[in-house]
């Protein structure tokens, strides 16, 4: 019997499936990294859990997720230092001391590495661990999370929590992703699979109904992009593929709200830190694709009447990324090319353009790339 391509909905499971028994070198070094990262994590059998933070929410619960806004600092002309004050672009290293941003962090990572390397290799210590990082963070009664963000990116002396505070959750399609990587596996169970299917449905139900959600909803940056990302891979993982399908229709108003005929995205190029910001909203647009593709809407070649699209913003900002032009917009720390590498990757495959790749692999040469991109995008 043939192997099938797992069911991932950012990763491509036919890559993945392809890469699996790959006799590419590249290929090959890149699965002995990952298994080499999920092995330091098994002899270190870390989980994580909003439960960790020593404060308490203003709910009083700490199964609720907390945060602060990484730009808003203590106002010097005040004796308290409140109401605090923004500063774009510069991180605050008092948020650090709540720790559920860090954690959440650390498991989407942790729970991916480890379930590429289950994938890749189909040793069941890999697995064990991936299923107790999932289960400890959303499905455990002592540990797991509930299932909204009220409290994400608080102001002291302004708010206790704000939309904005959803860009916090942006990545957790991964998590879904991980765990389509464990059919299969001893340790993940359709128990497992549907307790954390209701979680994201009640998660979905949340972001669409609560003010908070709302308020999200209606940003018109990187926000509004990846409130898209999360709503339509939840509503795909949950089965709700009408769901999905509406809010693909907003990511075409967005499309056309925040790409200009040129290419440029105004809204991301007026930050302080406009490289990253410019390079992270297109990979969310990218992202939003790779969705759109599991449910049989093609918005890679996707243009609005007046020609603007996810293409048009990857052409404007290539020349920058080969440094052909130079970034005149404001950016207060150097440019990272991480995600300017995979968009390469994914705008190779996705446009048929082989140079694209061999640029990518160029710049993966000298910078931090996601080892994920290599064996799934």
């Amino acid at each position: 019997m043939l192997a099938q391509a797992p069911a991932t909905i950012v990763l491509d499971g036919k890559i993945l499936l392809a890469n699996r028994t790959s006799i590419d070198p590249a290929i090959k070094a890149a699965i002995r990294e990952i298994r080499e990262k999920a092995d330091k994590l098994v002899k270190a059998k870390r989980t994580y859990s909003v439960t960790n933070k020593s404060q308490n929410p203003p709910s009083g619960d700490k199964h609720d997720y907390m945060s602060q806004g990484p730009y808003w600092w203590p106002d010097p002309a005040k004796p308290n230092g409140l109401p605090y004050i923004r500063r774009d672009g510069e991180r605050n290293p008092e948020l650090l001391k709540i720790s559920d941003s860090t954690e959440l962090g650390e498991m989407m990572s942790d729970s991916e590495t480890l379930s590429l390397a289950y994938y890749f290799s189909r040793d069941e210590k890999y697995a064990e661990l991936a299923a107790s990082v999932v289960r400890t963070w959303f499905l455990d009664l002592k540990t797991g999370q509930n299932p909204n963000l009220n409290f994400g990116q608080g102001i002291p002396g302004i708010s206790s929590g704000r939309g904005i505070g959803l860009i916090e959750t942006r990545g957790l399609y991964r998590v879904i992703d991980a765990t389509t990587l464990l059919s299969g596996s001893l340790f993940w169970s359709k128990s497992d699979r549907d307790g954390l299917k209701k979680w994201f449905a009640d998660f979905l139900k949340w972001m669409i109904e609560s003010p908070i959600g709302k308020d999200e909803a209606a940003q018109r940056n990187n926000h509004g992009t990846y409130y898209d990302v999360q709503v339509i891979s939840y509503a795909i993982f949950a089965e709700r593929r009408d769901i999905a399908l509406r809010q693909i229709d907003i990511s075409k108003a967005r499309i056309r709200s925040q790409i200009e005929t040129d290419g440029s995205q105004p809204h991301e190029l007026a930050r302080t830190l406009s490289w990253g910001y410019t390079n992270m909203n297109l990979f969310g647009f990218f992202t939003i694709a790779r969705l759109a593709e599991t449910v049989g809407v093609d918005l890679w070649k996707y243009e609005s009447p007046d020609n603007r699209g996810i293409r048009k913003a990857f052409t404007w900002l290539l020349p920058f990324i080969r440094n052909e032009k130079e970034w005149t917009y404001k950016q207060i720390k150097a440019r990272e090319f991480g995600v300017s590498t995979a968009l390469l990757k994914i705008a190779g495959r996705k446009y048929n353009e082989p140079e694209y790749q061999r640029f990518a692999d160029k710049l993966s040469k000298d910078r931090d790339t996601n080892i994920a991109e290599i064996l799934g995008y």
